[in-house]
């Protein structure tokens, strides 16, 4: 009979409930096959329309799904392959509402939010553990206990843990305990706030975790216990780490696993973390090193107003982090800025290596180009993702080719050398959400290549997101003039990796395709493996 584990959040937005989720996933993982759900309240029917500036990143699944970010924390943490059942909006839900109403499927009843669409989450529910044969299925309710949009979510959840009984089910609300300038003193009333709120919707938390500068006193978790009616230690602090990676063994530290065994009559195997834990706090120690171990990349495209908008560009760079043992340290480069004059030189300057990922639209687009013209020029380490490849072909058209107007017909559609156009199953497309090409694709890898070097295969399979591709008339040039294709679709009419050679300059390869998205602690994605490895030989010299 499959477990669930329930994650609320509470006071402010931001706590990290997707961070949280994933952490307890990763506690269970080695002893229990896990899956996820994440409840969004917006309207969209998925996150694919949102300009990430406002949202943060749009996460890709194999099966081509654009869902929130947490299914990165999920994928990330504790190795699950999410599918589109497992992404939840309050917009899919009252789509699905709407058509069978439509169709007469209710039998002419009055449809109302309950019980119809509370009935509607929790059928979504049982059919994701059953599909998945889940142990424990971990539902993660979006936004804030209070929020009108997530309330038919936890009605959901409340009706779940009557019919599946309380042993069943357990509730873990993550909530804030600030630390007021000038009071220097752990406050807990917007936790025992929060937690009333739940209380009045028929919901009683088994477990608490408070968001912290630092760990919370006895006193105040003995508080908090008796005025939220929980075991005292089942309180536990979400304490400010340096690195997220950190949390399930903060987690597992404080006896979190004692008190999952205890509520879901679970035997939990805590071996299982000791490798993930042991990467953590290297990852967490070369953050905190003084003796010189870093390295400077940047991230230059047009989202940088807000970190979450390459959420697992960041992760990735992470994640090498740890296994080549040298502190990443991450700037983010706006090259809308160098379009309105700045300097690349300035831009870049101190970079070990230089990154372009995904995006949309010509803003930012030329300083891009700009930026991937210095990097090729002086053999700076360079990653481009998406249109990051894109830019990368237009710039060596531009300046090895000699097709000075080079350019995507995304930008420009009158450009005399259109090197990238839209790909052919897109010409027609007229919904924006969810008609990319997107989800897993295989690339076959050439022979010698530095991708099959990385890769230690001779195809990779990576995440697409993606309508426009290097126009195949232009191929020929591309090669001759030294510019090394080396990764392509099996009827090798699509580009998916380009490269330099080594003889040419150190690092220099961008994909079609989105790698970031299945990087993991313990499994770097090899094409930000190489573009690391390669900035901290720049930066320390080869060993």
């Amino acid at each position: 009979m499959t477990k669930f584990i329930v994650v609320t959040g509470g006071v402010i937005s931001g706590l990290g409930k997707g961070v949280l989720t994933a952490s307890i996933g990763k506690i269970l993982a080695p002893s229990y096959k896990c899956a996820a759900v994440k409840c969004d309240g917006y309207l969209n029917v998925d996150p694919g329309t949102m300009n990430p500036i406002e949202h943060g990143e749009v996460y890709v699944l194999d099966d081509g799904t654009e869902c929130d970010m947490d299914f990165g924390h999920y994928y990330r943490f504790m190795g699950f392959s999410a599918k589109k059942s497992s992404n939840l909006t309050m917009g899919k839900i009252f789509q699905a509402i709407l058509d069978k109403e439509r169709k007469g499927e209710f039998l002419g009843k009055t449809v109302q939010y309950v019980p119809h669409v509370t009935d509607e989450i929790k059928q979504r529910f049982y059919k994701i553990a059953k599909d998945e044969a889940a142990d424990v299925l971990l539902i993660e309710i979006g936004g804030t206990v209070g929020d009108l949009e997530n309330g038919l979510y936890l009605e959901a959840v409340r009706e779940l843990a009557w019919e599946q009984g309380r042993d069943n089910v357990m509730f873990v609300h993550l909530s804030y305990v600030p630390i007021p300038t000038g009071v220097h003193e752990q406050k807990s009333k917007p936790t025992q706030l929060s937690m009333k709120l739940l209380n009045e919707i028929g919901i009683w938390p088994d477990a608490i975790v408070c968001r912290c500068s630092e760990y919370l006193t006895e006193k105040v978790k003995n508080k908090i216990a008796l005025f939220c009616n929980v075991d005292e230690g089942s309180v536990f602090t979400g304490v400010d780490v340096s690195s997220v990676y950190l949390i399930p063994g903060e987690l597992e530290k404080q006896g979190f696993i004692k008190t999952l065994e205890k509520k879901l009559h679970l035997k939990i195997n805590p071996a299982g973390l000791e490798k993930w834990n042991s990467l953590a706090r290297k990852m967490a120690e070369l953050k905190c090193d003084g003796k010189g171990k870093t390295i400077s990349i940047g991230i230059c495209g047009k989202y940088t107003a807000l970190g979450d908008s390459y959420a697992s560009v960041v992760e990735a760079l992470y994640h090498c982090s740890a296994n080549l043992d040298v502190n990443v340290c991450v700037k983010m480069i706006d090259t809308e800025e160098i379009e309105k004059g700045k300097k690349v030189s300035d831009a870049v300057k101190g970079l070990d290596g230089v990154i372009v990922p995904g995006g949309f639209g010509t803003r930012g687009w030329e300083g891009k180009i700009k930026v991937i013209e210095y990097a090729r020029k002086k053999e700076i380490p360079f990653l481009g993702i998406c249109l990051g490849l894109q830019a990368a072909v237009c710039e060596f058209a531009r300046n090895e080719c000699g097709l000075l107007d080079a350019n995507s017909t995304e930008m420009n559609p009158d450009a005399n050398a259109k090197l990238i156009t839209l790909m052919d199953e897109q010409r027609n497309v007229v919904d924006k959400g969810g008609t990319m090409r997107l989800g897993s694709y295989e690339a076959n890898l050439a022979k010698g290549s530095i991708v099959a070097g990385l890769y230690k295969a001779d195809n990779a399979f990576e995440r697409h997101r993606h309508r426009y591709e290097v126009n195949p008339n232009y191929h020929a040039v591309l090669l001759e003039k030294g510019l090394v294709l080396s990764g392509m679709s099996p009827n090798k009419t699509l580009v998916e990796f380009i490269e330099l050679p080594k003889n040419k300059h150190p690092y220099f390869v961008a994909t079609q395709a989105h790698p970031e998205l299945k990087s993991k602690l313990e499994a770097p994605a090899p094409t930000f493996y190489g573009l690391v490895k390669a900035a901290k030989e720049k930066a320390f010299g080869k060993k």
